[in-house]
């Protein structure tokens, strides 16, 4: 197990490996296994599994040290936003992008829906932020946002909701901890879809979120703990030992995967059946505005041999979808738009595959 006074010196590579281990004695195993029990002794610190479980717990130790806060794993990334959008008071204001996540914005429908308000603004515009949060009650952003790839300025943002003491989120999922650690801008809650990047493997589906180790931070966290229990979204230990062992691996994949989506990137703005790029300068994902109509970026997508058609992003493979293909995608989204989660595959292998699928338009 990795001290907390220790931890702080290891360079992310390092703390990915060492942390959430079990501590060091003779013939001990270097993993926490996973506990496969819905019962406890009674007296002991968890009476019942939906309460805790400690292959949940090193998941946790490992992913909180990452972000600098409080994690909490959940059954799924949508478990986790709806934890995190129940600190919003019934009948509360949302401030959010104006395109998020398919999955946040039916949540913030059915907020409408319920009698909330949602004050939508673009992503990048940051003034638009600091003129609506004065009657907010809860701030909610992406950046970059998905799929469209828009650049918000959190640490501004951020710095204003805190002066007003408005709570804000952070959807961490397409940047990592590797490239952005919202809780030092002054986020109050970060949220991760493990399924992507954390677990990285195609092979699970979890959500985190993670708090500030303050005073308001454990106080967020530990309402986000009891909407886990009561609510039961909670996530199986196999899952999440698949997802610390995917993690362990996250600096080398994710570095892997951001500079091949860089120099694919550079490509695709000189080529002939792309209309824009999409690509937030950093990062694996990116998103293109195919040349001609849905039915040609479709023809794309059915065209790759490398590249996997799927509902995904975040996996060693490579993945590319038409977005507006799901009748809950944003309108905001072109009907022609693809976004392509860029894998550990070389990226030689990806350019041949994607430009010759391109040609097919």
């Amino acid at each position: 197990m990795v001290r907390e006074e220790d931890a702080r010196q290891l360079h992310v590579e390092t703390f990915l490996v060492a942390s959430g281990r079990p501590g060091r004695s003779p013939g001990a195993s270097v993993n926490v296994p996973v506990e496969l029990t819905s019962t406890y002794a009674a007296e002991g610190e968890v009476n019942y599994a939906r309460v805790g479980n400690p292959t949940w717990n090193a998941f946790e130790e490992a992913l909180g040290g990452l972000e600098g806060g409080r994690a909490l794993v959940h059954a799924s990334g949508m478990g986790a936003i709806s934890a995190a959008l129940s600190l919003l008071p019934p009948g509360g204001t949302v401030v959010a992008p104006d395109t998020t996540y398919n999955g946040t914005g039916d949540l913030l429908a059915a907020h409408e829906e319920a009698g909330g308000t949602v004050v939508r603004v673009h992503a990048t515009d940051t003034a638009g932020f600091l003129d609506s949060l004065g009657s907010a009650d809860l701030l909610w952003l992406e950046s970059p946002t998905n799929p469209l790839m828009d650049v918000t300025e959190l640490d501004v943002v951020l710095a204003r909701s805190r002066e007003l003491g408005v709570t804000s989120v952070v959807d961490n999922t397409l940047q990592t901890p590797l490239l952005c650690r919202p809780l030092g801008l002054g986020a109050d809650v970060v949220v991760h879809s493990v399924t992507k990047y954390l677990s990285g493997h195609s092979d699970v589906v979890l959500g985190a979120t993670v708090t500030a180790d303050t005073d308001r931070g454990r106080g967020l966290g530990e309402r986000l703990r009891r909407h886990r229990t009561l609510h039961g979204a909670i996530a199986g230990p196999m899952e999440v030992y698949l997802a610390l062992r995917g993690l362990r691996t996250l600096s080398v994949r994710f570095e892997r995967a951001c500079a091949s989506a860089a120099e694919l990137a550079v490509r695709l703005a000189d080529h002939p059946c792309v209309e824009r790029v999409r690509y937030a300068g950093a990062g694996a994902i990116l998103a293109i505005d195919v040349a001609g109509d849905a039915a040609a970026a479709e023809r794309v997508c059915a065209s790759t041999r490398v590249w996997l058609h799927s509902t995904s992003l975040g996996g060693v493979e490579s993945q590319v979808e038409r977005r507006r293909r799901h009748p809950s995608e944003s309108r905001e989204v072109p009907v022609n738009l693809l976004r392509l989660s860029v894998g550990i595959e070389h990226v030689e292998d990806l350019w041949a595959d994607l430009d010759r699928a391109l040609h097919t338009v």
